[in-house]
Parts: structure tokens; sequence; C-alpha cells
């Protein structure tokens, strides 16, 4: 009977051990810190690089070359597709949105959206065609026309061995004059991490 006693507590013992060691611990943290447990692409480097390459834009001798030719009207900039074509699974949406965020805060362009937005935004006005009073109704065709879109894709290199690897990405981006096709500023922002395990 006392055997069966102390394989009972051991036994119960174990598992609380078990359990706690198993539980798992959350801490909240500042969205601007530096954490860097994969070495995988990340809101870090999300928005190092929106940021560094939308100063860049800014700071690009096409604003001016605009400013001259339209008299003063600053330029119109839909960011368009950016796609991901590094080795692992990247939502450029939150790229995105980081140089959305930039273009709107410098005040030196204005913003329109794009695809599936802009997309969403046409079918509300077609719903208040029908649906809304004619006091209050959006009309179609006045949109502000875009004067350039910005273009882009996020790659990567992995060089691997054993339990160590560098994964080299590069961002590169594309402002392109809509109306002459012409690329007015063409940038890149290259990041390598070594990662060993």
């Amino acid at each position: 009977m006392q055997f069966k006693k102390i394989i009972a507590l051991t036994a119960l013992a174990v598992s609380g051990i078990l359990i706690s060691s198993c539980s798992r611990q959350v801490t909240r943290i500042n969205t601007n810190d530096t954490v860097d447990i994969s070495g995988n692409w990340n809101n870090t480097d999300s928005r190092l690089v929106a940021q560094e390459m939308t100063q860049s834009i800014l700071a690009g001798k096409w604003i001016s070359t605009h400013l001259e030719e339209k008299k003063g009207k600053r330029p119109v900039v839909v960011v368009g597709l950016v796609q991901n074509k590094s080795h692992e699974h990247i939502d450029a949406e939150t790229f995105v949105k980081d140089v959305e965020q930039t273009f709107i805060s410098s005040e030196r362009v204005r913003l329109v959206q794009g695809g599936k937005k802009r997309e969403e935004l046409r079918a509300e006005k077609a719903d208040q065609q029908d649906n809304a009073s004619v006091s209050t109704m959006k009309k179609f065709g006045l949109e502000n026309g875009a004067d350039y879109i910005l273009q882009g894709s996020i790659n990567s290199i992995v060089d691997a061995h054993k339990k160590q690897k560098v994964v080299y990405y590069q961002v590169n981006l594309e402002l392109t004059d809509i109306q002459t096709n012409e690329v007015v500023w063409i940038g890149d922002k290259k990041i390598t991490k070594y990662v060993k395990n």
C-alpha cells in the first residue's frame, strides 16, 4: 500500500514538473525593438527597409522635375504590386503599408488607392448609384489619376552548411511615370543575416 502511494505521489510530481516546464510565457515588447529569433524576414526588416527606401524615393530628383513641369502640383503616386520572390513566406502588405504611411506623413506626394482596395471603392460607388440619395452619392469619373506607380520585389539567397546559414535579402523598387512608362527612380536595399544554430 505504501509503495502504491509513493508511486502515485511520484507520478503526480513528475506530471506537475512536465506541465510547468511546457507552459508558454508571453511578454509584450515595444514594436520598435529589434527581436530576431529565426533569422527570417521580420517586422523590423520590413519597417527599416520601407523607411529607408521611401526616404530615398522622396529625396529623388524626379519630385523637383515633376513640381517644375506641373507648376508646383504634388505628384500622385499609387503603390502597385510588390512581389515576394524570396524563399520565405513574406506578406508584402505590411511592407507596402509602411511605404504608404511614410508617403502620406511626408506630405510631398499624394497617394491614391490601388489594386483590390480601389476595386472595393469603385464597387461602393456603383452601389451608391442605386441606393444613396442624389445629394450624397459619389460620382464616377472624379478619381485622382496617379502620375506614378511604385512596384517592386523582395528577393533572397540562402547559403547554408550544417548548422550555419547566411540569408541575403534584396528589396528592389521602381517608380514609373504612368503616362510615358519612363522609370524615374530605381533603388534597392540589401540585408544580410548570419544564423548559427
